[in-house]
């Protein structure tokens, strides 16, 4: 089907020469494998120490839960010959109540809005926020296209190591970090300082 308007045959012709120049330039890929840079991070380790604490405390505490219910159940069960039918079923319900407080629980500690995800955003989100400005700034600098993380789900089938730019992340991250960490000193030695003269 033919375009009616000249100005559309214009811009259609303009489209494709622009689409086919920039495919024939060729775009500049770069990758990352997120999990090396993440592991070499000294605060995502601590970070991460922090989260894993939690969880282990958050699933004894479930455990100690579903434990204390089956002694609820095993109790009911070995007193059930003795009780009226009235007690049972008060008991019964009890035994139900405890039961969905601990679905409850886990639906607190690990459901999609629940503490681990909330201490997760809390704790390793800054980490991940200062690499992705950091490959941001790589990017930017080194005139990159896309850069891709190896390690997402993004299927990688081949790459050459010539364009992983890990390492240079991880060097900034590290300079940052070194940076940060004079200005601590320099910070504490200004108030020492300070102290002593008054």
């Amino acid at each position: 089907m033919l375009l009616k308007k000249p100005t559309s045959w214009i811009l259609t012709i303009f489209l494709g020469i622009s689409v086919c120049t920039y495919a024939q330039k060729g775009a500049r890929v770069g990758y990352i494998d997120m999990n090396v840079i993440l592991e070499s991070v000294e605060e995502y380790g601590k970070a991460s120490q922090l989260l894993d604490n939690s969880i282990e405390k958050w699933k004894k505490e479930i455990e100690l839960k579903k434990i204390q219910l089956k002694q609820y159940e095993d109790q009911l069960n070995t007193e059930r010959v003795l009780l009226t039918p009235e007690l049972i079923k008060d008991r019964e319900l009890e035994i139900n109540d405890f039961a969905s407080e601990i679905v409850n629980l886990q639906e607190k500690r690990f459901g999609p809005q629940g503490d681990m995800i909330v201490q997760r955003s809390k704790l390793i989100q800054p980490v991940q926020d200062q690499v992705l400005t950091i490959v941001k700034q790589i990017a930017e600098e080194k005139k990159y296209d896309f850069i891709f993380d190896r390690s997402s789900s993004v299927t990688m089938l081949y790459s050459a190591k010539i364009y992983d730019i890990s390492d240079l992340v991880i060097k900034r991250i590290n300079r940052q970090q070194r940076i940060q960490n004079r200005k601590e000193q320099l910070n504490k030695l200004k108030a020492k300082t300070n102290s002593l003269n008054n």
